[in-house]
């Protein structure tokens, strides 16, 4: 079969069109085109008035030869790629060799599990927090209650912290083992609708991630893995060596037990700060890393959707809008949407008490009343938090530990309206936009949370981004803080074996480690670092 990127069709295109034009771009008689899968579709929006629908497609044809030669240097015309996926090793029929051990059940936690199940290696699998249903119900006695559980919350338990988000199932890494692919079928197979096999930015949303979760810890269970759940890692087990590389010999927990471990999979996600503390005290090499500090804005959904699709707005092939912004300041930071969840809400996901975090999430529907995203800018080790590898966590207390005085000291988020943000005033009473972030938002000035940087960065950032969304800069729309965990403030560097620098048998993964940024960055890692456990226990 070939592959054919880049078709264009109008948004409202019958069925039948499809083959027709087809047929026209490769030159072709219809009895000469077989068959037609649909890979990918997405859209093109950059005129309003005339939006149309961009297809990747699979097409078997009579004589596929004749049709490379001819359109050889076309590179939307191309052989089919394989994107089969392929085991790197299988454990004998049998084995009973040391287990391996994966640490957190985040996505990269989730999916290093299911490979090393699915290469029959029994993986365990350590968690601090609780399966995914009860994981929600404490999740809740915060956003409803204001009550914090720092061991079950939108931070840490079964899911991780992609589970209380938008779903996107995207990401800008390089894939040519097409290992995302494989991620979504398993999601797929899990219970995930199959249109994220073909949507260009597709998504799954919070309440279907819970089952498909639960599904995929089914399978693993199924395949002779073990999950143990509120197992807090307290400290490691090192056996210590002449020559600067030490070797992983297992795990204290917290109830005082001990499990005997020589390769470890660290899939801890950005937010457990302990556990980067207790490595940095043995010796682990870890890093500053850049990431990014900010605030939630919202919108009505309707004033994006009319910005981004004009009077195709609501068209039911398009869905809720999205957006994507970016801008240079004079003050030499870089303003940016984070994390943009269409129809969606603001949430509580602190972990930490005392502290208030902000996050956004949406169900699949995309159907509620605001559209929100992060409004961050970019902070690094050299310029704001020079003072060591773990500055960073620092500089993320500080301001959640600021967020949740300003809010009133009860797990609500301080919130500012555009205008009164602009005038650079307090703000005392809300606009036409109403906030969605439980348990509540206290009105004041964000100033009190964060530092002047960042506000100047807003200032000049928000009238350009109106110029760009009409009603952006909306004196109404309302912005809620702290937003602090865009990604993970440090790095555990690891070598091409994926494994720690000066640490043999511990291998550093997914979001929390530096090395992933969204659920399937962080999937695609899990399968990588699966694959060098796989390879190191049968390389003996």
């Amino acid at each position: 079969m070939l592959r054919l990127s880049g078709l264009k069709l109008p948004l409202d295109h019958p069925d039948e069109a499809m083959p027709a034009a087809i047929c026209e771009r490769l030159g072709l008689g219809p009895q000469e085109l077989l068959s037609h899968v649909v890979v990918r579709r997405g859209n093109d929006a950059r005129r309003k008035n005339a939006i149309q629908l961009v297809y990747t497609l699979d097409v078997a044809l009579a004589d596929e030869a004749a049709v490379l030669e001819r359109f050889a240097t076309d590179h939307d015309v191309r052989l089919r790629p394989d994107t089969d996926y392929r085991f790197v090793a299988k454990a004998p029929e049998n084995w009973s060799g040391k287990r391996p051990v994966v640490i957190g059940a985040g996505p990269c936690g989730l999916f290093a599990g299911l490979i090393l199940a699915q290469m029959g290696l029994r993986p365990i699998i350590l968690d601090r927090g609780k399966v995914v249903r009860e994981r929600t119900k404490d999740t809740w006695g915060l956003w409803r209650r204001g009550e914090l559980n720092p061991e079950s919350n939108v931070q840490f338990g079964e899911g991780g912290a992609g589970t209380f988000s938008d779903g996107k199932l995207y990401c800008r890494v390089k894939d040519p083992r097409f290992l995302g692919r494989k991620v979504l079928e398993e999601f797929v197979a899990a219970g995930a609708p199959e249109d994220i096999l073909i949507e260009a930015h597709p998504h799954i949303g919070t309440f279907r991630l819970v089952t498909m979760v639960e599904a995929m810890r089914r399978q693993i269970e199924e395949l002779g893995g073990e999950y143990r759940w509120q197992h807090r890692v307290e400290d490691i087990e090192l056996e210590r060596r002449g020559d600067g590389i030490h070797r992983l010999r297992g795990l204290h927990l917290h109830d005082g037990s001990f499990i005997e471990a020589d390769h470890v999979v660290f899939a801890v996600g950005h937010s457990a700060r302990p556990t980067f503390e207790m490595l940095h005290r043995r010796g682990v090499h870890i890093e500053p890393k850049p990431f990014s500090i900010g605030v939630r804005i919202e919108h009505p959904q309707s004033w994006i959707d009319r910005a981004r699709f004009g009077a195709c707005a609501g068209h039911p092939a398009l869905g809720a809008a999205a957006y994507s912004l970016a801008h240079h300041c004079a003050n030499g930071r870089t303003v940016y949407s984070f994390c943009m969840c269409p129809g969606g809400r603001v949430v509580a996901a602190t972990s930490e008490e005392g502290r208030v975090v902000t996050n956004g999430m949406s169900q699949y529907s995309r159907a509620e009343f605001n559209a929100n995203s992060g409004l961050v800018v970019g902070v690094d080790p050299q310029r704001d938090y020079p003072e060591g590898p773990l500055a960073g966590i620092d500089l993320q207390r500080r301001l959640e530990s600021l967020a949740y005085v300003a809010g009133g000291s009860s797990y609500h988020a301080p919130g500012q309206t555009v205008g009164d943000f602009l005038a650079d005033r307090p703000s005392t009473a809300l606009g036409e936009v109403l906030p969605s972030y439980k348990p509540g938002v206290t009105l004041t000035d964000l100033s009190h949370c964060l530092p002047d940087f960042v506000l100047e960065a807003f200032r000049e950032a928000l009238p350009v981004f109106g110029r760009q969304i009409a009603n952006y800069d909306h004196p109404d729309a309302i912005m809620t803080g702290v937003e602090t965990r865009t990604s993970s403030p440090i790095r555990i560097t690891r070598g091409k074996d994926f494994q720690s620098l000066n640490i043999s048998g511990l291998y550093p993964a997914g979001e929390g480690a530096g090395y992933a940024g969204g659920i399937l960055s962080a999937a695609i890692d899990g399968i990588k670092v699966a694959e060098a456990v796989a390879l190191a226990i049968a390389a003996g």
